[in-house]
């Protein structure tokens, strides 16, 4: 393409100019250096590729882990007229197969794939004949064993490299010099190029609350400031329980963790993203290349596990540039936990080994043997068979993932497979029950010409638009056609996946990389002492304190941090959003002089005799109901102005099922 960068940003994004160091990115790409850069999260990372990409002849390779942001930026460029494809999980062999032939030999300007689509051997059969201008890896510090989200599937790029010719464009939000380091070497930069943008974010303000009552905290933020929020909780039923609160509080809020199926998780994300839902309560499977600048406020329940992930998942609040805030609650519990986590997160290297075998034996796989084997997997019932705690196994198999021993993947979509049992001719002799089956039949047989030979995976959503139905009423057609034995049919699935690369190995013969194990080990402590010391500060400006982390030390009191306008105010800022500690907060309580909100039924009482007696209430409410109750249940019965409860029931109906005093509830 004969255009400078700037009419190509005009041309196709309408854009007078570029932000700071897009263009310098821009430039040294288009010499054909290989660069790293540095940019906060909403910095416009794409445009940084996506203009050398169209300029340069050949197609650029998109290395990315976000299948979402996949979509999203494939539909993106289509729609400004750009010729561009991706390849993911849940695509068949003859949909990838079709992609690459595209890639190879048609007018397209852009592939998108995963790092675990690097290695296959279909994709190694097409790299010779891709004409590649540049490599592009998004989310670049997973390359990186520093970093606090390694994936050993990233190592393929730099093997890639050995093949391609092609200079590398690698982006991320976040990286310490020493990680920035590690992913040039990895990469196998010829010259090391880092472009760092700085982090300061000027309109989002950091306040740390060091509270008890969390829950009405973050119901003081949701009713105190406006627009829409994200909560984050590390664990699934930590999620649940806080969106049913502010549910029944009159916030209109969801949940969102890797336990959702896939087609419930994109629903979730659509409705926050169109402002249907205001408030999303998550882990953090939510967020990651999600692109909706007007978020308000971020608030973390607990601690996150490293600054590192802190200052990506909060910096996504405020992308328009308006004023936001990043709220990080914590108490003595999050210390205790965080090094309970810790000690967790590294199990020693014996106990690894022993996972390992373990593991082999649960598949019945002999030594020697099971190598490429894909296998289903759920570690609740390899917990139970060997009487594990699934903590210790999760973090065991997950250093056996970082060792190149397996791949662990949690909560993968299955994609619905069919095959159809009977040939052309005699289809239409068969006596279907009712219109509906013919319709997903002529569907079926108009969409996937090798249906007849083999199980083929399928689309849900396509074939059920093509025949006429919603996706519900295709898989009942479906599953009414298989009993009538017209098709095989295995539904989708929603498990975990363990990839075994290597064949079986006997004892002894494991290698763990203890060296490599020490390292970790260390890091991790380094970056939980880090977080630790994050919100334990109280006299550096918070904005301050993450740059320096990152290595900016060149750096300036934001002024709008908690310690910033404590020190200003000199004395305690009373609200964990300090514009809006009178008016919204009112109705829904007093406010104490730790910042939390005292319910007016219950400020009279001590809060451990509260608490006590909330307990024993709680015991005798589901006891009443012989164990079958549901969470919309007890937050109607005990959510109630009018009784005398502690405003923190749902933390002590967690230990109580914990401890095993009450049941789950349903």
């Amino acid at each position: 393409m004969n255009m400078s960068p700037s009419e190509v940003l005009k041309e196709y994004w309408g854009y007078d100019g570029f932000r700071p160091m897009q263009e310098e990115i821009i430039t040294a790409a288009l010499e054909g250096k290989d660069v790293l850069a540095i940019m906060p999260t909403g910095g416009g990372k794409s445009i940084c590729f996506q203009v050398p990409g169209l300029i340069k002849d050949g197609i650029t390779l998109v290395v990315t882990p976000l299948i979402a942001l996949m979509k999203d930026q494939v539909q993106n460029l289509n729609d400004r007229g750009v010729r561009a494809l991706a390849i993911h999980a849940g695509m068949s062999r003859h949909e990838v197969d079709l992609a690459l032939n595209n890639a190879a030999y048609g007018d397209y300007k852009f592939l998108y794939l995963s790092p675990e689509r690097l290695g296959t051997q279909l994709f190694q059969s097409y790299i010779d004949v891709l004409d590649v201008g540049f490599i592009v890896v998004d989310e670049a510090h997973c390359i990186s064993q520093w970093g606090y989200d390694f994936r050993p599937d990233y190592l393929k790029i730099g093997q890639l490299r050995e093949r391609i010719d092609a200079p590398v464009i690698a982006l991320t939000a976040t990286a310490t010099p020493t990680v920035a380091q590690d992913i040039m070497e990895r990469l196998g930069f010829k010259e090391k190029l880092l472009l760092k943008s700085g982090f300061e974010r000027p309109n989002l303000s950091y306040i740390v609350r060091k509270v008890e009552d969390k829950y009405s905290q973050i119901l003081n933020i949701c009713n105190g400031v406006p627009g829409t929020g994200i909560v984050y909780a590390r664990n699934r039923r930590k999620c649940e329980e806080l969106s049913a609160f502010l549910l029944a509080q009159g916030v209109s809020a969801s949940f969102y963790h890797a336990g959702l199926g896939g087609q419930a998780r994109a629903e979730r994300q659509a409705a926050w993203k169109s402002g249907a839902i205001r408030v999303m309560v998550c882990t953090n499977a939510f967020g990651m290349g999600i692109d909706k600048p007007d978020v308000r406020f971020v608030v973390h329940y607990d601690l996150p596990e490293s600054p590192e992930a802190y200052f990506q998942e909060a910096g996504r609040a405020g992308r328009d540039g308006k004023r936001s805030f990043a709220v990080q609650l914590w108490n003595g519990v999050d210390v205790r936990r965080a090094k309970q986590i810790e000690d967790v997160s590294f199990p020693s290297l014996e106990y690894i080994e022993d996972i390992y075998q373990k593991l082999h034996m649960f598949f019945e796989i002999p030594y020697d043997t099971g190598i490429g084997r894909q296998l289903k997997f759920k570690i609740e019932d390899f917990c139970k068979r060997f009487g594990l705690q699934r903590a210790s196994a999760f973090y065991a198999l997950k250093y056996l993932e970082r060792t190149e021993h397996l791949t662990y993947s949690e909560e993968v979509d299955i994609p619905t497979k069919v095959r159809i049992n009977v040939d052309r001719k005699a289809l239409y002799d068969i006596e279907l029950a009712d219109q509906g089956q013919a319709s997903v039949l002529e569907a079926l047989m108009r969409s996937y010409t090798g249906i007849f030979s083999f199980l083929q995976q399928i689309d849900e959503e396509y074939v059920a638009r093509r025949a006429g139905q919603t996706v519900p009423q295709l898989r009942q057609s479906l599953y009414g056609l298989s009993l009538a034995h017209v098709i095989s049919y295995v539904p989708t699935d929603h498990s975990d996946v363990v990839v075994l690369h290597h064949d079986r190995l006997r004892p002894g013969n494991v290698n763990l990389m203890p060296s490599r194990y020490a390292m970790l080990k260390e890091t991790s402590h380094d970056r939980s002492a880090a977080m630790l010391e994050y919100v334990s500060e109280t006299t550096e400006c918070r904005s301050r304190y993450l740059l320096r982390y990152f290595g900016q030390t060149e750096t300036t009191d934001c002024g709008t941090c908690d310690v910033c306008r404590a020190r200003r105010a000199s004395a305690p800022v009373p609200s964990p959003v300090p514009e809006l500690a009178e008016g919204p907060v009112a109705s829904t309580g007093s406010v104490a002089s730790t910042g939390s909100v005292a319910s007016t039924s219950s400020a009279t009482f001590p809060a451990r005799t509260l608490q006590q007696m909330t307990r024993q209430k709680l015991i005798e409410y589901i006891d009443g109901k012989d164990g079958e109750y549901s969470l919309e249940e007890i937050v109607s019965e005990f959510d109630n102005p009018s009784k005398t409860y502690s405003p923190d029931y749902l933390d002590i109906l967690r230990q109580l099922i914990d401890n095993g005093d009450v049941p789950m509830y349903r």
